[in-house]
Parts: structure tokens; sequence; C-alpha cells
């Protein structure tokens, strides 16, 4: 998660909580987007939950207040995407954004050559991400030594594609639906996708639309939110998901009044149920979240 906790200068913070759906366009970053929300939410504290890609949209969840201690677990969450791709140039970051490095001719391809390819890319994986990434050596992200001119080597490492389904092809572009789990890089994807095609290819076009528990989400593009903030901080904050819901589907136990006032205090109890092993959510007999035990 990235957070971000200097206030904005010449404006009153104020302590709201909970979780925006936001449309992220193309062309900000991810902390780029969170700043703009923060600034309409007159927000204390925000983070968001995993970047996007500057060329990237969609499904961005923005984590206010107090929902900022569950990004955690929406950081790891599955994640789904559409994606065009373009055969025959490869780039130095792998989309659309970056300088191209090659051009090759594309071999014909039917739909049966293109499924053998991509059905190697499916299941457990292991996966070189991206040079230009938002991993961090040493505490600097690779984007950033690639941009001063060092040699970037990203290191491999596991990632799981549930699902990389060609939906269209028309002449050198495809558009592919991804579902994948954390940590998974679409540029990456698709730039072995090329290659295992013998002539590359890069991403032209780039949205998420759902990550767990968000599977069908309703989404707020700037537009909107700045339409709405015209009618106040009650208007926009009443667009704001609960904590609980972005803890859906998890693991949870529940605990009566006392014990759920003392686990607000923070005193040291523990509720039943919490020697299961594993993470679970405290609920109290409202269903309000109280604590991750």
């Amino acid at each position: 998660m990235r957070s971000a906790e200097p206030r904005f200068p010449n404006r009153k913070s104020r302590p709201v909580s909970g979780i925006l759906l936001l449309d992220k366009p193309s062309g900000l970053s991810s902390n780029q987007a969170l700043q703009r929300v923060r600034r309409l939410y007159d927000a204390a504290k925000g983070g968001h939950t995993g970047s996007l890609d500057p060329l990237a949209t969609g499904l961005l969840p923005i984590c206010l207040g107090e929902a900022t201690k569950i990004a955690g677990l929406l950081l790891g969450a599955a994640k789904g995407y559409d994606a065009e791709a373009r055969l025959g140039v490869t780039t130095d970051t792998d989309d659309a954004e970056g300088e191209v490095l090659e051009s090759r001719p594309v071999p014909p391809l039917d739909r049966s050559a293109i499924e053998r390819v991509l059905q190697d890319l499916r299941g457990t994986i292991v996966q070189r991400p991206p040079v230009y990434s938002a991993l961090k050596r040493d505490g600097v992200p690779l984007y950033r030594r690639a941009r001063r001119g060092e040699r970037v080597e990203p290191a491999s490492r596991s990632v799981e594609v549930s699902r990389f389904d060609l939906l269209e092809a028309i002449g050198d572009r495809l558009h592919l639906r991804i579902e994948c789990g954390s940590g998974t890089y679409v540029r990456s994807l698709v730039r072995d996708l090329g290659e295992r095609l013998g002539c590359g290819a890069h991403v032209t076009a780039l949205r998420r639309i759902w990550a767990d528990p968000f599977r069908a989400p309703r989404l707020y593009p700037f537009d909107e939110l700045e339409s709405v903030a015209t009618g106040g901080h009650a208007a926009l904050d009443a667009l704001l998901l609960p904590i609980e819901e972005g803890l859906a589907g998890q693991p949870s136990i529940s605990v009566d009044a006392e014990m759920a006032l003392a686990l607000r205090q923070g005193r040291g109890v523990r509720p039943p149920g919490a020697d299961a092993g594993g993470r679970r959510v405290v609920l109290d007999m409202a269903g309000r979240v109280v604590a991750l035990a």
C-alpha cells in the first residue's frame, strides 16, 4: 500500500473512513489518483491497495481513515483485467508508454496457435517482472533506477494465472482477459506471449475490471466524484463502502459486547476461536469490525 500522511496546506482535513472504488483514468499514477481523492474528501489519511500503471484504467480501491488498516489484505487479492496487445513490436516498458526496442513481422497466426501459447502461460508460472516496475531494490523503485540508466535485472518469481484467454484477434491486435493472483504483471504476460509467438508484443491498453472481494464493483470516475462533491462532504461520504465490505469472505469470529469493548480499548484478551490458526476478522454482535486476530 502507498499511503500519504502529509496534510494539504490551507485545508482542514477530517477523519473520514471507508473504501472508495475509484475508476482510475489513464495518464495518472496510482499515487496521483490517491492524492486527488484525498483532496476531494479532505481526508486526513489515505492509501491505495496496489499500483495500477499510469497507462491503465479501472478499479483502484482507495482506503480512507480506519480502512487503511485493511489495505494490506486487499493488496494481496486476486484481480481481473482486460488487456489489448499489439503484436510485432517490443518496448522497454512492455507497454505503449515505452521506447520501441524492436519491430518484427507478425507470422500468420490462427486462433489455435495463439491458444496453444496461452495454455503454457496459465497456472503457476515463473515470471520476470518488467524493468520499469514499482518493485524496489534497496528501497529504490526499479523504474527509477532504469530511468537513471542503471542496469536493472528483476528477479523472476512464481505467480498464479487462473485465466489468460483470447477474446478477439484483429490483425496485429489481441483482446485478452486475465485473472491472476497478487504480484502478477500483465505487461510481462503479454511480453512473454509475444516472444513465444515469435514476433514480440506489448500492452496498448489495460483495464482492471475487478479485485477481490469487489467482483462486480460500482466504480466512480473523477468527473462523477467532482459533480457529487458540489453537494458537500455528506454526499461524497455516501459513496464510501464500509470496512466490513473490504473484509467480505475473510474467516471471522463474533464476540459479545464486553469483549468487543476490551478489544477496542487495546486490552490483552483472546477472542474465542482465535487459536484456530490463521487470521480472523473479529466482529461484534452487530457485524461491525472490531479487530483482526
